[in-house]
């Protein structure tokens, strides 16, 4: 059986008040056309988690509510306060509680990138796959029968694009 990895960052947020307190700060213009650019993109691909697990932040609740019209049937979105700020082992212990064959997270720099890379046996060729930047998503399958045997580096990593890489959001 195979099982699915999606790990988005949450899109570009808004720096206009430099004293926002940072789980508040919400989404800027370019954050609001890259995430239903993703969500398109996962769509078309045919990458529809059956659950979408977000932190509670208010730019990763805005990035999931733009990429959620785009996907049918609609996943489930779980609300995560662990998720905020979470290391790449808390991700992990999240993923290995979960029961759904297709799982999303959206998350925060650095934790979502250090945790797709720990997953993944072979890092993408991308040149950003580094820097993991704002909506950046990163598609990883796992050939095991649930989440609870999901070990580190042994995910394939399928797909990783950015927003800069699709033509609807550059249009």
């Amino acid at each position: 059986m195979t099982l699915t990895l999606i790990l988005i960052r949450h899109a570009k947020s808004s720096w206009d008040d430099p004293f926002m307190d940072d789980h508040a700060r919400v989404l800027n213009d370019r954050g609001r056309g890259a995430a239903p650019a993703i969500g398109a993109w996962l769509a078309a691909q045919g990458h529809v988690p059956d659950v979408m697990l977000c932190s509670d932040a208010a730019r990763t609740q805005e990035t999931a509510a733009l990429i959620l019209p785009h996907l049918t049937p609609t996943p489930a979105l779980q609300l995560v306060p662990a998720l905020y700020h979470a290391s790449p082992d808390m991700m992990l212990n999240l993923l290995r509680k979960q029961t759904a064959r297709r799982i999303a997270m959206i998350g925060h720099n650095p934790g979502i990138a250090m945790f797709a890379d720990g997953m993944i046996g072979k890092r993408p060729a991308h040149p950003r796959f580094g820097d993991y930047p704002t909506c950046a998503t990163c598609v990883i399958t796992f050939d095991t029968a649930d989440w609870g045997n999901a070990a580190r580096h042994s995910g394939s990593c399928t797909a990783f694009i950015t927003p800069a890489d699709l033509p609807i959001f550059r249009a």
